[in-house]
């Protein structure tokens, strides 16, 4: 039986990412035989494209540097094999981002020139090329995983040791995660707030004005920031959340560990299947765009959960007959409720942050109301949405933790349960970056209509794609919160389990009323704040320096306004680059160093700390990401004509909250999310050298 599921199990798993991969690649070749358009619009797309590029290449160099360092460290730490995982994971990581990244620039005159034709040619393009960043993530991922897991078996390591060297894979993709999300955020917004700020404020001109100096250097940040950056983030959380949950299972499963730690990998496998067949049902011949992309989501949904059961059936039968303590007497059914209740928290996270940031919605409607009495109410009213935005999410991620936690029995071996619910979560992860890469792909377009001077009708059919696609943006973001949060929970307990075998199981606890264990909260706290701080002052300080050159270009050149000159697109694009990459190194570095010193001081303060940066750290992401996506949309919905439009008082109100929320929602937010895991991954791995 053991072989047969090694056998079969694997190759079923390798099978699906490779067809990911497949996936991916028939759809670049598609795509990138549809017309990019006329000469300027490939021009201006080639801008972008080379912007892109060209950051991209200096981050991963920065970043090679430090994963050259850290893999050296890793082998007297733990050993080769670890090592050898953290550059696989690094490698495949920054594969995916920049593979679907290169994509993403190159689709969007495709899309502008679709849009010629309609809504229905240009969302076909737009979504397709997104969908390549979003494939080859679950793709890479889960080949690097269970390509990695099968290798070490078949140089006869044990199912522990094999799944203890992929703790090296996840902390590779997390790495290259923490500066993507980082580096891409900061350059994305002090792109946009340099842009904004001199272009539509000081000097009267509409967005993606080809006048403005900044613009390629926005267009290029859309990609760097929404494309590579989400791509690096959710492909650490679907690697290191299948990692964790092996992890788990090898352990609670002594009997029969070769079998549990396939059934994540193939729980990953089957959601690909249903997810590229979901990716064809996405279609609009009505121009209901919002709509189609929901659909091919929730046809992936309901395949994935039908196809959980028979799949749990195979692989889990057998191990839940042998195994004892509270896992005792659950069932297939109970771990497929599970995986029933991962698919139900994605559903309500979408809805959830679709309301507080959506036009359509009151939350967004206040802060839009607010901007008509002036720039501190606008910022008043977002901060309160951005507040009162954390309670659903988190009740649900409550609800869900105590629902899968009850399901596999309760206790310390129930957490298994809950790594069920999140790896099922993530299975849709295809899709969901899919989604996202849509965002910078549409917005592109429209800014690419707008510099080339395309007839009207174009954007009017890419201002509503650019629209969903603000949506689909900040509702994925809501998404990757919480599965961050699910899967640092998972992590912690595989961090409990693991400090248990190396101390001998001695019996562990972590009680607030003990002083270092309190230390440990707080520091973690401040991690959080400190990291958020830092990330947000680095896009004010790119950002003036993004204003400053835009401002000089127009004051030496006066023809620019005039259409006389030509604005020197690179320098602008050259000032983000190097501020981006500058500023994000130290914030990334928070979430190692901090954990090691606190670890080897006291490892009750190591546990407090990863308390403190989960709990702290959930709340403070999902304040950010979603109060500045409702900033931004308050300012869309004056934009469109509400509270006077872009000539009443209100729009330079909702200009100056939607300023503020773009570091909150697009540089600090999300970075937060690999910067929990991070923190997490490191704290297993230090476990030979902390102090116990």
């Amino acid at each position: 039986m053991t072989q047969f599921l090694t056998d079969y199990g694997i190759v079923l798993a390798l099978g699906c990412a490779a067809a990911a991969v497949v996936y991916g690649l028939l759809m670049t070749q598609l795509l990138l035989s549809k017309s990019a358009g006329n000469k300027k619009m490939q021009e201006i797309s080639g801008s972008i494209q080379e912007g892109a590029s060209a950051y991209l290449r200096r981050q991963y160099l920065i970043i090679a540097g430090v994963g050259i360092v850290v893999a050296l460290l890793l082998i007297p730490l733990q050993d080769a094999r670890t090592a050898i995982g953290f550059l696989i994971g690094g490698v495949l990581s920054g594969a995916a981002g920049f593979i679907g990244m290169n994509l993403s620039v190159r689709s969007n005159a495709r899309v502008a020139e679709a849009a010629r034709s309609g809504v229905g040619p240009a969302l076909n393009i737009a979504f397709k090329g997104g969908s390549v960043t979003g494939m080859l993530v679950v793709g890479l991922a889960l080949l690097g995983v269970a390509g990695y897991y099968g290798i070490l078996i078949l140089l006869d390591y044990s199912d522990k040791e094999a799944v203890d060297a992929l703790i090296g894979l996840g902390f590779g993709g997390s790495l290259i995660s923490v500066f993507a999300r980082l580096g891409g955020g900061i350059f994305t917004k002090a792109a946009d707030v340099g842009a904004d700020l001199v272009g539509k404020i000081e000097a009267g001109i509409p967005e993606d004005d080809p006048r403005n100096p900044a613009v390629i250097a926005d267009n290029v940040g859309d990609n760097v920031g929404d494309c590579a950056g989400m791509a690096a983030d959710l492909f650490e959380t679907y690697a290191v959340t299948a990692v964790a949950v092996m992890l788990l299972g090898v352990l609670t499963f002594t009997d029969a560990p070769r079998e549990v730690a396939i059934y994540p990998l193939a729980i990953g496998g089957v959601a690909i299947i249903a997810s590229i067949i979901g990716a064809f049902f996405v279609r609009s011949k009505k121009g209901h765009v919002e709509r189609a992309l929901y659909v091919g989501l929730a046809v992936s949904a309901i395949l994935s959960a039908a196809a959980f059961y028979p799949i749990t059936d195979w692989l889990m039968s057998g191990p839940l007959e042998n195994v004892g303590g509270e896992l005792a007497g659950v069932s297939v059914l109970d771990l497929w409720f599970c995986a029933l209740i991962g698919v139900g928290v994605t559903a309500f996270l979408f809805i959830i942050t679709d309301y507080y940031t959506s036009t359509r919605f009151r939350p967004v409607k206040t802060i839009a109301e607010a901007s008509q009495t002036g720039h501190a109410t606008n910022i008043i009213q977002g901060l309160a949405q951005g507040f009162q935005s954390t309670a659903a999410p988190v009740l649900v991620l409550a609800l869900a933790i105590l629902g899968s936690w009850k399901l596999a029995g309760g206790g310390t071996e129930g957490i298994y349960g809950i790594g069920i619910a999140v790896m099922a979560q993530l299975s849709l992860t295809g899709l969901i970056v899919a989604l996202d890469a849509f965002g910078p792909i549409t917005d592109n377009a429209g800014g690419i209509a707008e510099m080339a001077k395309l007839p009207k009708k174009v954007r009017d059919v890419t201002d509503p794609l650019d629209a969903v696609g603000n949506t689909t943006k900040a509702v994925t973001k809501g998404y990757a919160i919480g599965s961050a949060a699910l899967a640092a929970l998972v992590l912690f307990s595989a961090f409990i389990d693991e400090l248990k075998a190396e101390a001998g199981n001695i019996n562990l606890s972590f009680d607030i009323a003990d002083p270092p264990v309190l230390i440990g909260l707080l520091v973690g706290g401040i991690m959080v704040y400190l990291f958020a701080a830092l990330s947000i002052e680095a896009v004010g300080r790119a950002g003036g320096g993004v204003v400053e050159e835009v401002r000089r270009q127009f004051k030496e050149k006066p023809g620019i306004m005039k259409g006389k000159d030509k604005p020197d697109y690179r320098q602008a694009v050259s000032i983000v680059t190097a501020a981006a990459q500058k500023e994000m190194i130290l914030p990334s570095l928070i979430p190692i160093i901090v954990p090691v010193i606190v670890g080897v001081i006291s490892y009750q303060a190591l546990g407090g700390l990863l308390m403190g940066v989960i709990v702290v750290g959930v709340f403070a992401a999902l304040s950010m990401t979603a109060g500045g996506g409702a900033w931004d949309n308050a300012k869309k919905l004056i934009e469109d004509g509400a509270f006077g439009g872009k000539k009443g008082e209100a729009y330079a109100a909702s200009v100056t909250g939607d300023t503020v929320g773009d570091p909150y929602k697009d540089t600090a937010g999300p970075a937060i999310n690999p910067m929990i895991k991070v923190a997490n991954i490191v704290a297993i791995l230090i476990i030979p050298i902390i102090s116990l």
